[in-house]
């Protein structure tokens, strides 16, 4: 990966064209200038269809043959999700693609004319100029297996936020109909409170069905379903403040509550079974595994977030695009904290961080280093420090058994625990 401005630079060359693109949902504008910021045609109006990407193709190649040009980077801002597809279709053509920073694109604005406005036009030469000079990020668009996972772990973070909304919405139903429910069963995802759920949702359907039938429904389900459970589930629901109007269509919302929960369950355990396929399918990523915390999640994420492991030379580089990079604020005397960048992935950023935190109650090694971090005499790290810190640890962990094949040795990982740690705030 090229990473400094010089080297982004010295890739705009003479026999480059320079197009700078300011995407939208359905009509998208260009502009084209060399190496110089020299405008070599005409503002491009086109739409996002196959037509419109075929009208692109052909004005680019029209002034490629014009004006001596043999190279084509086209720059965006990563505007949602509307350019994927013409990103897909541009680097189909072979073209180099470059993302700039809406932030850069909103101050370097007014250069040109000194004023606030705004329009499609002015942003494609923004947009432009930004590249030309080098402050843009090249993209990646993974291949295969590596967009398959990405697919897929952006499904199941769908998944599991569906799966969150209906479990807040059937605490919000009990709190209502019956909050007794909740002294009797901690979570009512468990098998004999779903089970009645479904079957006596209601106290009035529980005090009529009594602790014997209860526990004779829960039987057909569970092996020794506990009939004290039962007879406090009648002894609660028989003086219940539940609200009892409006009896038939709250039934009829948890039903259809319950329903949807059943699928996103089904549907969640196909997704993961197939994260776990299309996971052993990557070189080296089953050792990812075989660290004590780390979940099928959190090696899927990664290897799906980071793609091809051998496009980066140090596991500093996925450090930054994680956002765990570290910044320094200091002007002159004064010294301020040290800070992650928290710039980047922010789905990779996630799950490392929340990975950690299992990672420590699970992994001794891990939970070595980050008590050696806290107590250490030079430079002690708090926890939150300690975690950021161990965080770029398991990424370089990461780095080396996906790109040199090696097993993880939680001996190996100890033997530079003497190496000093940096403090992030």
């Amino acid at each position: 990966m090229k990473n400094t401005q010089n080297q982004k630079i010295s890739q705009i060359k003479n026999e480059t064209l320079v197009v700078g693109i300011d995407v939208a949902k359905e009509t998208h504008y260009a502009r084209a200038f060399d190496y110089r910021g020299i405008e070599l045609a005409k503002l491009l109006k086109f739409s996002n269809t196959a037509e419109g990407f075929k009208l692109l193709d052909q004005w680019m190649q029209d002034i490629c043959k014009q004006k001596g040009k043999t190279e084509i980077v086209a720059g965006f801002e990563p505007t949602g999700h509307y350019w994927f597809v013409l990103g897909d279709h541009l680097k189909h053509q072979g073209h180099k693609l470059a993302i700039v920073n809406p932030f850069h694109v909103n101050r370097t604005k007014e250069l040109d004319d000194n004023s606030p406005s705004k329009n499609d036009s002015k942003d494609c030469k923004t947009i432009a100029m930004l590249v030309k000079d080098g402050r843009y990020r090249e993209v990646y668009i993974p291949d295969d297996i590596y967009q398959e996972l990405r697919e897929a772990v952006a499904e199941r973070e769908r998944l599991q936020e569906q799966l969150t909304s209906i479990h807040n919405r059937v605490v919000r139903w009990l709190d209502i109909r019956f909050p007794e429910f909740q002294k009797v069963f901690k979570d009512w995802r468990r098998n004999a409170a779903l089970i009645t759920l479904r079957s006596f949702p209601t106290p009035e359907k529980i005090v009529e069905a009594g602790a014997r039938k209860i526990c004779e429904t829960w039987k057909t389900e569970m092996k020794r379903p506990s009939f004290k459970r039962a007879e406090a589930l009648v002894k609660v629901a028989s003086n219940s403040i539940g609200r009892t109007s409006g009896k038939l269509a709250s039934e009829a919302s948890l039903k259809n509550l319950l329903a949807q929960y059943d699928l996103y369950c089904k549907q969640y355990e196909a997704l993961e079974q197939l994260m776990l396929e299309l996971l052993m399918q990557v070189p080296n990523a089953s050792k990812l595994l075989d660290i004590k915390g780390v979940g099928l999640s959190t090696a899927a994420t990664f290897v799906g977030e980071v793609g091809d492991i051998s496009r980066f030379q140090d596991p500093r580089q996925i450090q930054k695009l994680a956002g765990f990079n570290l910044v320094a604020n200091s002007s002159g005397k004064h010294k301020g904290k040290t800070t992650i960048s928290k710039r980047g992935r922010k789905r990779l950023r996630h799950s490392l961080f929340f990975a950690m935190i299992a990672i420590l109650a699970h992994n001794p090694e891990f939970r070595l280093l980050h008590q050696r971090n806290l107590t250490r005499e030079n430079n002690p790290l708090n926890k939150m420090q300690s975690i950021v810190a161990l965080c770029g640890k398991l990424i370089r962990i990461f780095y080396a058994l996906l790109s040199k094949g090696v097993d993880y040795d939680p001996e190996k990982m100890l033997n530079d625990i003497h190496q000093p740690v940096q403090q992030a705030a």
